[in-house]
């Protein structure tokens, strides 16, 4: 049974404009720059919208404000080889429940090279003498065995398109792994174009389109129509798009 919102580690979120420059590009982001609080009702939230829509810099903000590394990993991970992320980290406030997680991560797509780099490093000085060999592996098997490797129950979790390095039964095995521990009190916050990871049971889906934020059910994301109308009308679409 999924949570109903009463007890998730972060229940909310709210922006103080104020602490944003006039001229911040963030408010130019029309789902954002109207936005005074965001509330999370279950604990699977999954952000979806258009590219540049604002749905990454809104988690990377709650990310870096809870206490993570910009580029990803845990609470504890220091190393920076880009520093690219935005001022709204310093203008939002998180509304916190009483229940505090037991572990944490937020997974980056795009950084998940330097994240994997920074996990071998931290194996080696770890006193257990754990190992970890991700470059050996292909992307999406390192990719998979980092999150096996750190979801569990009572965890808050923070996810930046994880579909990316994943085929389509990874990500079955992601949605696996994201219900079974949503099942034991864990968190998850997660930005996603996937129509297999937007079919999580449960979830509740935010939609940055239209100019601001709003719920949306699975069958009206884009995702999902623009993949439905491929695969049951892929020649005509081809050949109406490859015709133009």
């Amino acid at each position: 049974m999924l949570d109903d919102g009463s007890s998730l580690p972060i229940q909310g979120v709210s922006i103080n404009w104020d602490k944003i420059d006039e001229c911040s590009y963030l408010r130019e982001i029309e789902a954002i720059k109207g936005l005074d609080y965001l509330a999370f009702n279950k604990n699977i939230t999954i952000f979806v919208g258009e590219n540049g829509s604002g749905k990454s810099t809104m988690l990377e903000a709650i990310a870096v404000c809870y206490g993570f590394n910009p580029e990803g990993g845990t609470k504890n991970y220091s190393f920076s080889t880009y520093d690219s992320h935005s001022e709204l980290c310093d203008a939002i406030k998180l509304f916190r429940g009483i229940r505090k997680p037991k572990w944490g991560y937020f997974l980056r797509a795009e950084s998940f090279y330097n994240v994997a780099t920074a996990e071998e490093m931290y194996a080696r000085e770890d006193p257990r003498g754990r190992q970890e060999h991700f470059h050996e592996k292909s992307h999406g098997e390192s990719f998979l065995q980092l999150i096996q490797s750190n979801f569990q129950g009572n965890g808050l979790y923070l996810l930046d398109e994880p579909e990316a390095a994943l085929s389509p039964q990874r990500q079955l095995t992601l949605l696996l792994e994201i219900v079974n521990c949503a099942k034991e009190d864990a968190q998850f916050i997660m930005v996603t174009h996937s129509p297999i990871l937007l079919g999580i049971p449960g979830a509740e889906i935010m939609s940055f389109d239209d100019g601001q934020i709003h719920t949306i059910d699975y069958e009206d994301t884009d995702s999902y129509q623009i993949t439905k109308m491929f695969i049951e009308n892929k020649e005509q679409l081809l050949k109406r798009l490859l015709d133009e």
